[in-house]
């Protein structure tokens, strides 16, 4: 009842719109409709934790086949490409002979020139590189791409960095369609930290909603429906840029799902993030070290109160699989791979694994996987498609952490997440083990008002284990979990 309502509502607003000056889509309103393209957490898949800066289009292709048949079924249905797809990597670099990934900064040549020269239009847009994205010659862009994806009936997404090239502003190329220019808009001392690509927009500056709309114009015309922004959470929260873009998405023409990268975002944020995004990460980047998983506790502890209605905090994405192909290209002073960045399946052991899609789900954290979809193996594709989880992940309500059972002696070594099933069916309730050892845990369900007799499901075993009514015991391996499902009797 609550949804008919508020799309009436929007429709009504729509109305309005259509014969109010100056009212449109991008005019504040209590119902925003971009709300709508994200009304449950997204799932997919990221190229970056298998392929880094460097996949290529014939890669991105075999991996949109594989998860068109093994995780769109499932509810997978965005598959994005992830950061630098404009870097043309190496000189003499053939990436269809040679893949590998590579180191993605720009440099300076004897004549204080950048180089390599990343692909741009005369508008200082970004362009996929033709060597490593063939369809994209004669400046198509991702057109072709798009609609390969499109046909596979899954939906496709880009990453971007905030900002303007660099090499725009050495340029001072024109903003379309305006007699401004990059050095107009262009904050030159505002710089991501760790890619030197960028400058920052002065949003205050004519010309730079111009640009943003440009570029998400742009975007629209290549079929885009999903847009993960880096450089701009964290860690300065770049307020003005993110109005900037959430007016140019809505001025395109076409739904884009917005996500802001990366974290930690700094909770005072949430609701300008909530009021303006899809999603937005929570983290630093998120790898498959137990450390960061216990870590995740307490992130989205705290953030639980803005969990749903279109905008998602976002946990990462989902390092299970196989991990960093051919190396993650991340060398230490000694030249060196890092344990953590040469190529290997997920160093998170099987309860472990099991404990982070837990987590993911009865947090509803937007689940986008970032394993390799040909070498992953199945164990991965099982834990990754389990439908009693993902139905917690995408439909139930009510989700937060118990702090009850905080105070019955177990302190931080037992979490408990709660959730309720959809038209007061039941609950889920998920046991938490973050220690070394194994745990014997017991829960009085009084502690959270629920009240009854119930039957009691293991959603991972996939078991019914009969009726239970006041208290739930459990036991608990090391940095493992156990999760349930409570149906009213």
């Amino acid at each position: 009842m609550y949804l008919v309502k508020k799309r009436i509502i929007l429709a009504i607003w729509l109305i309005a719109g259509c014969f109010a000056p100056g009212i449109g889509l991008s005019q504040p309103t209590p119902e925003v409709l971009f709300k709508q393209w994200a009304e449950k957490p997204p799932m997919g898949w990221n190229s970056y934790d298998a392929y880094h800066g460097a996949i290529t289009e014939a890669q991105f292709k075999k991996s949109v086949d594989i998860l068109s048949q093994k995780m769109l079924p499932f509810g997978y249905e965005y598959a994005v490409i992830d950061f630098c797809w404009f870097h043309p990597g190496p000189e003499g670099w053939d990436p269809d002979t040679n893949w590998k990934p590579f180191k993605l900064k720009q440099h300076q040549n004897n004549q204080g020139k950048l180089f390599p020269t990343l692909i741009m239009d005369s508008y200082g847009r970004l362009l996929p590189a033709a060597n490593r994205f063939p369809s994209a010659m004669e400046g198509k862009g991702f057109t072709e791409i798009s609609q390969y994806v499109h046909g596979k009936g899954m939906k496709f997404g880009i990453h971007i960095m905030r900002g303007i090239p660099r090499q725009a502003v050495e340029k001072n190329t024109p903003i379309f369609g305006t007699r401004y220019r990059a050095k107009d808009i262009a904050e030159t001392f505002d710089t991501c930290k760790w890619l030197n690509h960028m400058y920052g927009v002065d949003a205050s500056k004519p010309g730079a909603q111009e640009y943003y709309n440009s570029l998400f114009n742009l975007y629209a015309s290549w079929g885009v429906d999903f847009v993960k922004v880096d450089d701009i959470s964290a860690p300065t929260y770049h307020k003005s840029e993110i109005e900037l873009i959430r007016k140019a998405i809505d001025q395109c023409g076409r739904s884009m799902v917005l996500s802001l990268s990366c974290g930690e975002t700094f909770i005072s944020y949430g609701k300008h993030a909530d009021a303006f995004t899809n999603m937005y990460r929570i983290s630093i980047d998120f790898w498959d070290e137990w450390s960061d998983v216990a870590h995740m506790f307490d992130l989205l502890y705290a953030w639980q109160p803005f969990i749903g209605d279109g905008s998602w905090p976002d946990a990462d994405m989902i390092p299970i699989g196989k991990l960093c192909l051919s190396n993650y290209p991340s060398e230490d002073a000694n030249g060196q791979i890092p344990k953590g960045k040469r190529e290997h399946d997920s160093f998170l052991t099987p309860d472990e694994q099991k404990t982070l899609m837990t987590l993911w789900c009865m947090a509803r954290s937007p689940l986008i996987w970032g394993g390799d979809p040909e070498r992953s193996d199945s164990a991965a594709y099982t834990l990754l498609t389990n439908k009693e989880a993902l139905e917690i992940n995408q439909h139930s309500t009510n989700n937060r952490a118990s702090a009850n059972f905080v105070y019955s002696g177990m302190k931080g070594d037992i979490r408990v997440w709660i959730a309720d099933q959809q038209e007061g069916k039941g609950h889920y309730l998920a046991f938490f083990n973050l220690s070394d050892s194994p745990k014997e845990v017991s829960y009085f369900l009084e502690w959270e008002e629920i009240r009854g007799r119930f039957a009691l499901r293991d959603v991972w075993a996939r078991i019914d284990l009969g009726e239970t009514g006041k208290e739930i015991k459990a036991a608990i391996p090391p940095h493992g979990t156990v999760l349930y499902k409570l149906t009213k009797l």
